[in-house]
């Protein structure tokens, strides 16, 4: 497979659902570890983190996308990304129940966001994949947040040094 048509994914699960981001904004994968709690931050943004002495934004990716919290487990990760939205630059710290491979795809297996009803927000999907019997879901990260949301998230480990 050519580089040029083929993409590198971060696959990694919520729940029973495999999701992935493309390897290039994942700066680094941690272990979970408690975070900072932000007051009055939305419910999906569950604190900040040290991320090689940056504090960076912590949300929880699965109350982002509507489902409940849980407990972290011994596989539960967080994902360091870096993305753009609108004319900001975030490191942001992304928590999963757990990380699995790093996968190649063609780019011409990727399909089409389908309008899957109201469990997934489809606005948040790049693309579907299908592998074996299951899909894979790649998530668009800078959809995520809207400008406002990326907004505070910017001005969070400022709140942080603060506090």
């Amino acid at each position: 497979m050519s580089p040029q048509h083929e993409l590198q994914l971060v696959t990694f699960a919520l729940d029973a659902e495999r999701f992935a981001f493309p390897v290039g904004v994942v700066r680094e994968i941690l272990d979970h570890a408690p975070t900072f709690r932000i007051p009055n931050g939305p419910r999906h943004l569950v604190g900040l983190c040290n991320v090689r002495g940056q504090a960076a934004p912590v949300i929880d990716l699965r109350m982002r996308l509507g489902l409940p919290p849980t407990t972290p487990t011994p596989n539960t990760r967080v994902l360091v990304v870096d993305i753009t939205v609108g004319e900001r630059a975030l490191t942001l710290g992304i928590v999963v129940d757990r990380v699995f491979e790093v996968m190649a795809v063609r780019k011409d297996e990727i399909k089409s966001a389908p309008d899957i009803g109201s469990q997934w927000a489809s606005d948040y999907i790049e693309g579907v994949v299908q592998r074996a019997e299951s899909f894979v879901v790649i998530v668009n990260l800078a959809r995520l947040l809207s400008e406002g949301e990326a907004a505070v998230l910017a001005e969070a480990p400022e709140a942080w040094r603060a506090a």
